[in-house]
């Protein structure tokens, strides 16, 4: 079973190479929960589920026109805890390209991600 440090690892290399779903598949529980900084039209506030959350990442990337890349800060970690700052810089259909920060919080517990918590 990985630890907290080489789960936070793991994750931070998937984001800097743009592989969420593989990370989700490898890293995340079956009952892990996503919790969005607010609810939009397109996400509710809490996603709940591996399968619920690989549909989340689906949704999301069919409404990237353009992806330029990401970078990921180095993992804090704490207990069973860790964070980092996502980066992302992509275009999203219609509209202008931007570049989107969050702080990403995640909870493990026997050795996979069981929450995932975003602020903007």
């Amino acid at each position: 079973m990985m630890t907290v440090e080489q789960i936070a690892t793991r994750l931070a290399d998937y984001c800097r190479n743009d592989e969420f779903s593989l990370a989700q598949q490898e890293l995340y529980a079956d009952d892990a929960v996503s919790i969005e900084a607010h609810a939009t039209p397109a996400f509710d506030k809490e996603t709940r589920g591996k399968e619920a959350l690989k549909e989340k990442d689906r949704k999301f990337s069919a409404m990237v026109e353009e992806w330029y890349g990401s970078t990921v800060s180095a993992p804090v970690v704490a207990g069973n805890t860790f964070a980092f700052a996502l980066t992302m810089d992509l275009k999203m259909k219609g509209r202008d390209r931007e570049t989107m920060t969050e702080l990403c919080v995640y909870q493990v517990k026997d050795g996979k991600i069981i929450s995932e918590q975003f602020f903007v």
